[in-house]
């Protein structure tokens, strides 16, 4: 028999024992009752667009005041470049408020007063500027122009700019907005959902009327702006509980996978099942196929749930069905039942992992280690351990040090020395941190013998390194 079908016949037949062993209670809804899977068809609608590079020369035939001193400031020197300094970093408070207080007063000299102050910009100060400015509704467009005159190699991130979009919305400044996504967009720049945050300050009536107004800007604007600042405005209403207003766009817009995806993971994040399968039914209905990202979120809440049950007959359904499991799905319904201590079933699902050629990533190996560990089946960790250094090279290091690190925190330096001294020996190098700690404590409880035998092996490794 092939191998990849005997795995996923060990994993049906896991699933199997794991319903018969676990009935499902009454008020828990049966699976094969509320979906009525079909076979998928190619998606209609393309996943969230990815953020392309940030082109910041804007040009405007007829920019609103101060818009076109500030479009025109840009030049393709403005690229974000990795490295950049935090936001969190410390900021002189008293500056920034001074800041704000003078760009709300909008004087006539206000450019040169800011060059008097001789600032030392960064991305921390000026989106704290940003911030505090929209949250005072103080537009900041004419200080943004000053900073691209006045700070030629300044450099803004791409954070900003939704920044910038979300002063102007709380401004109701709709026109500059307008001009500012239409250039941004002609050189691929993308939103999220923190250029529409202004949104949530509106009342009920207001937030409605000001969804449609930037929905009418996107769709006239088009092209990058347009797809994520779609995709972005149902997250952003997801992300509040906002179900009405995420459907409202997709009503003024478009039903597809992607963006019936963010409803159902936000219901299945509040654990709004029922929810869940109306979705699936009304997807159906608009003749939106959904996809298996679909279904991963689900499997996804229904497992950490603990409803393993209901979670193992859907995804018997959606195999049944021609709804091929992705990597994804395997490792959602792995981690979990390692989280909940069902070690047999998370492995026969790592298998067929393993079979298919997928590799786990370090986070699912983790999850066996400690599960193992934690359940004190200590020697079921070591062997898993062994076992993926084998199915698994990539992951040795890590799942070596991991083990060491548990050990250790467990009391049990001896055992954890060992374990170094074994990975050490097959030329795998050990976590540095977890290998200083354990020396430490070799030392302390006097086994320097131990010490010893490690320090040589590590040196290896790291020959300028003398510890111990």
């Amino acid at each position: 028999m092939d191998s990849r079908l005997l795995a996923a016949r060990k994993c049906l037949v896991a699933c199997k024992t794991l319903t018969q062993v676990l009935p499902c209670s009454s008020n828990h809804w049966r699976w094969e009752r509320s979906f009525h899977l079909q076979s998928p068809s190619p998606p209609s609608c393309s996943q969230n667009p990815s953020s392309s590079s940030l082109c910041v020369m804007i040009r405007s035939r007829n920019p609103p005041k101060y818009c076109s001193r500030f479009l025109s400031s840009f030049s393709q020197k403005f690229r974000r470049t990795p490295g950049r300094q935090s936001i969190s970093a410390g900021i002189d408070r008293e500056e920034v408020s001074e800041i704000v207080e003078l760009i709300g007063r909008d004087v006539a000299d206000a450019e040169s007063k800011l060059n008097g102050m001789r600032l030392r910009l960064s991305d921390a100060l000026v989106s704290e500027i940003l911030r505090i400015s929209s949250a005072r509704r103080i537009p900041v467009l004419r200080f943004f122009i000053w900073v691209f005159k006045s700070h030629p190699d300044f450099k803004p991130s791409a954070a900003m700019y939704n920044q910038i979009v979300d002063n102007l919305g709380r401004l109701g400044d709709y026109g500059t907005m307008d001009v500012l996504l239409n250039e941004l967009s002609s050189n691929g720049h993308c939103l999220t959902e923190k250029a529409f945050a202004f949104l949530q300050e509106r009342g009920d009536f207001d937030v409605k009327e000001s969804t449609g107004r930037v929905i009418e800007i996107l769709n006239r604007v088009g092209r990058s702006c347009r797809g994520s600042g779609i995709y972005s405005l149902i997250k952003l209403f997801c992300l509040s509980r906002s179900f009405d207003l995420a459907m409202f766009v997709m009503e003024e817009t478009s039903k597809c996978t992607s963006y019936y995806n963010l409803l159902i993971a936000a219901k299945c994040r509040y654990g709004s099942f029922q929810d869940v399968h109306n979705m699936f039914d009304e997807m159906r209905r608009f003749g939106c196929e959904p996809s298996t990202s679909s279904y991963n979120y689900l499997l996804g809440s229904l497992f950490k749930n603990k409803r393993f049950v209901e979670g193992c007959e859907l995804l018997q359904r959606m195999e049944e069905f021609g709804y091929c499991p992705n990597p994804l799905t395997f490792e959602v319904i792995a981690f979990h039942a390692c989280k909940d201590n069902r070690m047999d079933v998370a492995m026969e699902f790592l298998n067929r992992m393993l079979v298919e050629g997928i590799k786990p990533r370090y986070a699912m190996h983790a999850a066996f280690i400690k599960g193992y560990f934690l359940s004190e089946r200590v020697e079921d960790a070591y062997n898993y351990v062994v076992d993926m250094s084998v199915r698994d090279q990539c992951s040795s290091n890590m799942n070596y040090s991991l083990l060491a690190s548990l050990f250790r925190m467990s009391g049990k330096v001896v055992e954890a020395a060992r374990v170094l001294h074994e990975m050490m020996e097959k030329g795998l190098k050990p976590n540095f941190s977890i290998y200083i700690k354990v020396m430490k404590d070799l030392h302390s409880m006097t086994r320097g013998d131990l010490a010893l035998q490690l320090k040589p092996l590590y040196s290896k490794f790291n020959p300028s390194v003398h510890i111990g």
